[in-house]
């Protein structure tokens, strides 16, 4: 889309019909030491996608849907569908692990580079596809930002379908979790219980399977060969979190932040740290700076360890938080740079050389 394509021109023929109707120890290391590579496009006609490690069919999909001709946002927007879908990742949509009572709460935020325009949705509840929705707001709307019952019926008037998103699977690693809480309360951990359902002996049924944890999220960034840049982050958010808990993505300049005279950003990871430091703002200001973008990232990773210092219980020792935050930056020209506070991390990327996971950069060895 070219940098004259006005708002209402915008807002008028951008559509997201198809997809509303889809279904974490050592020193700090120097900035160059596995960073990926920061490169302008290269590929002649091709758009860049990046997102976080559980992206790859996201990117894939970004880049495929603008080289065909689509806006950067709806490219985004509907790769991160395609995993808001599966139900065998549960850190966003369906089969996204619930919160403490049982009960899947999504968010997502959505930002169009060329309009500067936002929409976000949090504490939605039966709809599948949050970063639609949030697309549907900062396309229909005069708001940003809309929540619980009422982002809900929003969804419902622009045609989502109210779904079940708690899966077999996903409710029951919230059993267990529940079970595993406490010894002092009246759920049974199966080798407390006195008869089991399966007709074995009791502490015979096999070793308990683990609860699985996640922070949740999938960010994903484009920019198309004109320059236009769009982002959204999409989430389950803190597995078993307190009910109307609100983490980063859906928070404009926290989990996700576009400028489209620089470039985009997007964090997964602690959400709370990430929002105390305005991470993806951060991250887009120190490349207006002339940083790179790994170097962006490894940048506000320092300023959110400083800030997390003023909270002991966050930190495993004196110098290394014990979370961890991921961060991912694109650029207008394309260039792309994710960073971790630890490493082992990967991240997703698409452009001309075809879809791939790459490694991120670590603040800490």
């Amino acid at each position: 889309m070219s940098h004259d394509h006005t708002r209402r021109q915008f807002l008028k023929t951008s559509s997201v019909a198809g997809v509303g109707a889809l279904g974490a120890l050592g020193g700090v290391t120097s900035a160059s030491r596995a960073q990926p590579r920061a490169k302008a496009l290269d590929a002649p006609g091709s758009a860049v996608s990046i997102s976080s490690g559980n992206g790859l069919v996201a990117v894939r999909r970004a880049v495929e849907r603008i080289n065909a001709g689509a806006d950067p946002v709806l490219g985004v927007v509907e790769g991160v569908g395609i995993v808001e879908a599966d139900p065998n990742d549960m850190t966003v949509g369906y089969g996204g692990l619930p919160n403490e009572r049982g009960v899947v709460q999504l968010d997502a935020s959505v930002m169009h580079g060329p309009t500067h325009k936002a929409g976000s949705v949090a504490c939605i509840e039966n709809i599948m596809h949050p970063a639609a929705v949030a697309l549907k707001v900062l396309q229909t709307t005069d708001h940003v930002m809309i929540v619980g019952r009422g982002a809900y019926e929003f969804a419902r008037a622009h045609g989502f379908p109210h779904e079940e998103l708690l899966t077999e699977r996903a409710r029951k690693a919230w059993l267990r979790w529940k079970q595993n809480q406490s010894e002092r309360d009246d759920w049974l951990d199966p080798d407390q219980m006195d008869w089991n359902q399966d007709g074995t002996e009791v502490g015979a049924a096999g070793e308990q399977q683990p609860v699985p944890f996640t922070y949740g999220t999938i960010h994903c960034g484009a920019v198309d060969t004109s320059g236009s840049v769009s982002a959204c982050t999409t989430t389950s958010g803190l597995s078993y979190k307190i009910p109307g808990r609100v983490g980063d993505s859906p928070i404009i300049g926290a989990g996700m932040y576009v400028d489209n005279d620089i470039g985009s950003a997007g964090a997964t990871g602690r959400g709370e740290a990430v929002i105390q430091s305005c991470g993806s703002f951060a991250i887009v200001q120190a490349m207006g700076l002339g940083l790179s973008p790994t170097d962006a990232c490894l940048r506000v990773l320092k300023s959110i360890v400083s800030n997390s210092k003023r909270q002991k219980r966050l930190m495993q020792d004196a110098e290394r938080p014990g979370f961890n935050v991921i961060l991912y930056a694109l650029r207008k020209d394309g260039a792309y740079g994710s960073a971790a506070m630890f490493p082992g991390a990967r991240f997703a990327v698409a452009d001309g050389s075809g879809a791939r996971l790459e490694d991120c950069a670590s603040l800490f060895d």
